[in-house]
């Protein structure tokens, strides 16, 4: 599957959670039904997750291979919640989603 199928694949799993496929930047994105973006598909085909630092989920998230803190600047400005896993993790990511759609925001 690419990775716009699993994007789709997670956001249809936790549908009945309330959760809605949606953009947020231009990029795809999974909204709890607050409209808040705990998710989102990035143009490499990786998704960011919104785990909260210091909880196992987040620490978890940071073990798999190639996954690495958020820094959408590129400028060494890490968003240290959000953790960035590669498609080649997918089968983790409809976990991922649920952990970060159940922490508060």
């Amino acid at each position: 599957m690419s990775a716009e199928e699993d994007f789709k694949r997670v956001g249809a799993e936790l549908a009945d959670l309330g959760v809605g496929i949606s953009k947020m930047m231009g990029s795809p994105a999974l909204k709890d039904q607050a409209g808040k973006v705990f998710a989102s598909l990035q143009r490499d085909g990786a998704m960011v997750f919104r785990l909260v630092r210091d909880t196992p989920e987040h620490a978890a998230a940071l073990q798999l291979t190639g996954a690495c803190l958020f820094d959408p600047s590129g400028q060494g400005r890490e968003m240290k919640d959000w953790v960035v896993v590669p498609h080649s993790s997918a089968g983790q990511w409809t976990d991922l989603a649920e952990a970060a759609l159940s922490r508060p925001r």
